[in-house]
Parts: structure tokens; C-alpha cells; sequence
């Protein structure tokens, strides 16, 4: 007999540096599989200042990389009890923001940047966060497949929607473009797309593009 218990849970999270509550605008920024936050975050340090906080948060299940020991990397979720990994997820990026957004008297910009696996779990728990998520960046990933449209369509009417694809990126079928093009066409709102010469990798240059912006 299999049953399931609630309790409190620890887990990581990496900033740029330390909040004054008096940054403009947050980047939300969740790694892909294999990864480590404290590591994923690195790529963002150029883009770090006074008026911008990154975040990024650790996804809670983990696994080596190779055999039984050596490089951990973490993940959002696997096909094993997936459903429960979801719930943990949007449970601990609420609280995440809960946390952080208490600590300012004006409330900052809020963006979100997910790469490859990350791309589903931010488009899952931005379709359903209280909050409003300005500008939403996927990044060799895409809408979840099980994302539901009119969830989606009600939740990003204002948010500004970027896609960003690798010419050479081996993990991009023609299918899971396909489908992701349906499901944009139902969704009913323009979804700006830019692609770089490289694979499976944040591009420098486009990262510089999109924080640059206003």
C-alpha cells in the first residue's frame, strides 16, 4: 500500500549577490537537466548590477551524472512519480518569490529565463503563479506539453514571449518544433524567435541582446 506524506523540505537557490530590495527587475533563471545552479548562474554574471537581482533556483532531485559517484547534477523532474515533482516545483518557486518579493516596497520587473528542461517547468509554474512574469525567455526548450491553453492564453496576454534556438542544437527534433509552433498558433500571441550559430548552449550574445533590453 502506497501512500504519500507531506513535510517540510529543504532546498538551493544561487543570486547574483545580495538583495537591497532596491533592484528594478528580477530574472528568474532555471537550469536544464544535468545541472547545478550555483555553476548555471555563472553565465549570467555579466549581467549582474545594482539594479538588476538573478536568481536561480535548484531543481530538488538529483542524480550522478556518470555511474555511482563523481559529477552531480540536479533536475526538475523525471518520468517517476512526475506529477508529485510538479507540485514540489511550483511549491518551492512560490515560496522562493514569496521571499524575495516581501523585502521590497516597490515591486520589481519580474523575468523569467528557462533553459532546456527548465523551459517546461517555467512555463508550467508562470501559467499558474499569483504573481505577473513581464518577459518569459525558452531557451532550447519550450512550452510544456502539458500545459493548459487557456491557462496559458489568460496568464501571458501581457507577457512578452521569447524563444531562443541553437542551429546546431542536437536535442531539438524537427517534431518538438513542430508541435511547439501548434501550440503557439493556438496560444494566439505573437512568440518572437531567435536562433544563434551553436548547439545546446546559452549564447553570450543573445543573452546580451535580452538584458539589454528595456
Amino acid at each position: 500500500m502506497k501512500k504519500l506524506l507531506e513535510f517540510s523540505y529543504q532546498a538551493h537557490y544561487s543570486l547574483s549577490h545580495e538583495p537591497t530590495f532596491q533592484e528594478r527587475e528580477i530574472w528568474l533563471v532555471l537550469h536544464g537537466y544535468g545541472q547545478l545552479a550555483e555553476y548555471f548562474i555563472r553565465k549570467f554574471r555579466d549581467f549582474d548590477n545594482s539594479e538588476r537581482l538573478i536568481v536561480a533556483p535548484e531543481g530538488t532531485n538529483y542524480t550522478y551524472l556518470s555511474g555511482f559517484q563523481g559529477r552531480v547534477g540536479a533536475n526538475w523532474m523525471t518520468s517517476h512519480e512526475r506529477e508529485v515533482a510538479i507540485i514540489n516545483n511550483h511549491r518551492f518557486l512560490d515560496t522562493l518569490m514569496e521571499k524575495l518579493l516581501s523585502g521590497f516596497e516597490v515591486q520589481p520587473k519580474i523575468n523569467l529565463l528557462g533553459f532546456s528542461q527548465g523551459a517546461a517547468t517555467a512555463t508550467r509554474w508562470a501559467s499558474r503563479w499569483s504573481g505577473r512574469v513581464q518577459r518569459l525567455v525558452l531557451w532550447a526548450g519550450g512550452f510544456a506539453h502539458d500545459l493548459l491553453l487557456e491557462n496559458a492564453r489568460e496568464k501571458f496576454s501581457e507577457t512578452e514571449l521569447i524563444m531562443v534556438l541553437g542551429d546546431k542544437d542536437g536535442l531539438i527534433t524537427p517534431e518538438s518544433i513542430q508541435k511547439q509552433e501548434m501550440f503557439v498558433k493556438s496560444l494566439g500571441k505573437a512568440v518572437e524567435t531567435l536562433t544563434f550559430a551553436g548547439g545546446h548552449e546559452l549564447d553570450s550574445v543573445i543573452l546580451k541582446t535580452l538584458f539589454e533590453r528595456e
